[in-house]
């Protein structure tokens, strides 16, 4: 209603100063060449008013548009006054932040999946190279004992589960991208299923040389609602990740589960090589990789753990890291306790 107000004033102010004028010339209160030179001050100041308030903004608004055409976001609309065009202006650089905020989200997912696209085939290259060396030692006579040609059956069948594991991942990853996770609840006993996947990563650290433990003093009868396949990703990430990063020997690695309150809290601990203070907070970004873990021959697409974060959000839980460098990492992650509400007896 302001700018109506300001037209009103104009309208009025145009219409009635000349008949002002003209009446006081007719009754001889004022002379001819004082009223032109009041009509021509007025006619400036409305001018100058009308310029300020009204044609100026537009102008502007109209340069804002042409900028956001040839596709310029970098600038600023700030509104003058608190009345429609004002409260136009405002709006148009809100219109604006929205669309420089989708710009730079853009450019930065373009960014991030090429980063991804180049992490997977360097690191599909690793072990493909490694694949196609063994095949050409068994077709070469190269493994000419059957201990050999064992090791290098071996050798060939871990490098494929490698390049299958990549491919998985890049697979999940796009499905995070769309929000298109397949999760599966159900009630799940805390005891029983830790104590499964515990069993399960024991035989593969004693396959692999690293001394594990276990502990879980979570009442038996302690239930929690999740994906059981998509938490067994979660811990087979983390597990993953500590083993990649073992630089002792021996090295070792620890799982305990405890209540704690409402939740209930599993803790992975390694004692390899740690993350220095400055990396802590960010190990669970997408694409973001600490120095240490740049080393090609460790290999990994950098989105592992953000993947475990993700899946952890989802299930209403929380996810953080604490760490000692040169010391070794525990991954902490907290999952809600399932708690049956019994109906009340009418």
């Amino acid at each position: 209603m302001k700018l109506f107000t300001r037209l009103a004033v104009l309208f009025l102010v145009s219409t009635a100063l000349p008949l002002f004028l003209l009446n006081m010339l007719i009754m001889g209160k004022i002379r001819y060449n004082v009223s032109i030179i009041i009509l021509i001050a007025a006619g400036f100041l409305l001018l100058s008013w009308v310029y300020a308030s009204i044609l100026r903004p537009l102008d502007e608004l109209r340069r804002a548009t042409k900028k956001i055409k040839d596709g310029n976001l970098d600038f600023t609309l700030e509104a003058e006054d608190d009345d429609e065009i004002g409260q136009l202006t405002q709006d148009f650089e809100e219109m604006r932040l929205r669309l420089k905020e989708s710009q730079e989200e853009k450019l930065r997912s373009d960014r991030e999946s090429k980063e991804l696209i180049s992490n997977i085939a360097h690191d599909l290259k690793t072990p493909l190279t490694a694949i196609q060396g063994y095949s050409e030692g068994i077709l070469d006579g190269v493994a000419s004992s059957p201990e050999k040609m064992e090791k290098y059956i071996r050798t060939i069948y871990n490098k494929a589960n490698d390049m299958a594991r990549l491919i998985d991942e890049l697979n999940f990853y796009s499905k995070i991208e769309t929000n298109r996770i397949p999760y599966h609840y159900t009630r799940l006993n805390v005891r029983e299923y830790f104590d499964d996947c515990a069993e399960e990563i024991g035989l593969d650290m004693e396959g692999k040389g690293i001394g594990f433990s276990y502990q879980n003093t979570v009442e038996p009868d302690i239930l929690v609602i999740g994906d059981p396949e998509q938490l067994r990703r979660v811990i087979n990430n983390i597990v993953g990740n500590s083993v990649k990063y073992l630089d002792k020997t021996p090295g070792r690695l620890a799982i305990r589960v405890r209540d704690a309150g409402d939740f209930i809290e599993c803790a992975i601990e390694d004692n390899g090589r740690g993350i220095a203070k400055q990396d802590l907070t960010r190990i669970f970004e997408r694409f973001y990789r600490t120095d240490s873990s740049r080393n090609s021959s460790l290999g990994g697409s950098g989105i592992g753990l953000s993947i475990v974060k993700k899946i952890i959000e989802d299930h209403g839980g929380r996810i953080w890291a604490s760490s000692v460098e040169g010391s070794g990492t525990t991954i902490h992650f907290l999952l809600r306790k399932y708690i049956e509400v019994e109906a009340e007896k009418n």
